[in-house]
């Protein structure tokens, strides 16, 4: 940006708006590279846990330690908070996560910009879950962003970009504060050269822009249906928000038939652990009095290619006394979950206190 170049990095004033962990990673690394900032924008405090504990958050907390002050609103259209950040005179504005689009009026405060760190490689994972998107897609590589930003969502010019590589075995979780800490340092890089004058602002390729949305706890229903790839992506993806579950119809085993299973013969189903009887033909899963509906949540799992032609979502038993669930193709083969208000727990612990699950179907 030209006007840049009339600006040293120990003259300005910086303001800096974020919530999550995420920017309270970049928060506290520009703290520590002298690039503290005058005042921090962040969320108001929210109730925590069962207890409801009102808590500040991640970027309040560190902003307090190093007495730096803090402005809060629901909204950043509120007419209040706008007066204090008007009133700070900033050159410039540093935003990561604060899960709001600035409108134009707080825009065009700063005498600089407003530079945005997002957790994607631009144009590609617009909005408000890229790290899960990228997850989700089966890419090999993610990374973070470093932007001007205009009235669009993450529309604005580059000023740098920097890549990830994600590993198989991946969650959303440890992408996050890699992610984090990348954009961190890719940031304390780039404002020296950006406000020397050194970079120069490149536009987005729109055509090539895709788009992310607002995660939801629906969002993590496990669809039997789909692949085992796609579904042990989804679990890598939602770890830890918003999670993926389950829901379990437990039987018992005396009221599951072989049509249940079909086109499985009785001695296929034997062989990969579901003791099924001839005769009990004549009773249909749910139509007793004896059937319960639970929610279980899958926290880590691994995907098998090989087709095995149970309808999706049956639960059995592999070779290997692993607890496994059909898919639309291939299955899945579960290592952690946690039933309803219960702790987490391995897929062979699971087994041993609820043996009566083998043959079931989950939802």
């Amino acid at each position: 940006m030209s006007k840049g170049s009339k600006f040293q990095t120990s003259n300005f004033k910086l303001l800096f708006m974020g919530t999550p962990d995420f920017a309270r990673i970049i928060l506290k690394a520009l703290i520590i590279k002298g690039f503290s900032p005058v005042a921090v924008v962040t969320s108001p405090d929210k109730p925590i846990g069962r207890k409801q504990i009102l808590t500040p958050s991640p970027v309040k907390k560190v902003a307090l330690k190093y007495n730096i002050p803090v402005f809060q609103s629901f909204s950043v259209k509120d007419s209040n908070l706008k007066s204090k950040i008007l009133n700070l005179k900033c050159d410039l504005i540093i935003v990561a996560a604060y899960g709001q689009i600035l409108p134009k009026e707080i825009l065009e405060i700063p005498k600089l910009s407003c530079v945005n760190v997002h957790a994607s490689l631009l144009p590609k994972y617009r909005g408000s879950s890229p790290i899960q998107a990228a997850i989700l897609a089966g890419e090999k590589e993610t990374g973070v962003t470093i932007m001007l930003m205009d009235e669009g969502m993450d529309t604005g010019d580059i000023l740098a970009q920097a890549k990830l590589k994600i590993a198989p075995q991946e969650t959303a979780a440890s992408i996050h504060n890699k992610l984090a800490k990348l954009g961190a340092a890719t940031l304390i890089k780039t404002l020296p050269k950006w406000l020397k004058g050194e970079i120069t602002p490149l536009s987005q390729k729109n055509k090539e822009a895709t788009y992310t949305k607002i995660l939801t706890r629906q969002d993590g229903k496990i669809d039997w249906g789909k692949s085992a790839q796609e579904i042990e992506r989804m679990i890598r993806a939602y770890t830890p928000w918003p999670g993926t579950f389950a829901l379990l119809k437990i039987i018992p085993i005396q009221y599951l038939h072989p049509d249940d299973f079909f086109p499985i013969s009785i001695s296929k189903l034997k062989e990969i652990g579901i003791p099924i009887h001839r005769e009990n033909k004549n009773k249909k899963i749910g139509k007793n009095k004896n059937e319960k509906l639970k929610r279980i949540k899958i926290l880590r799992a691994r995907a098998k290619d090989l087709e095995i032609f149970l309808p999706s979502g049956k639960i059995f038993l592999t070779k290997d006394k692993e607890l496994a669930v059909s898919c639309g193709k291939g299955y899945l083969i579960l290592e952690k979950v946690q039933m309803e208000g219960k702790k987490e727990i391995t897929s062979q612990e699971f087994i041993r206190g609820h043996k009566e699950i083998i043959g079931n179907i989950l939802g």
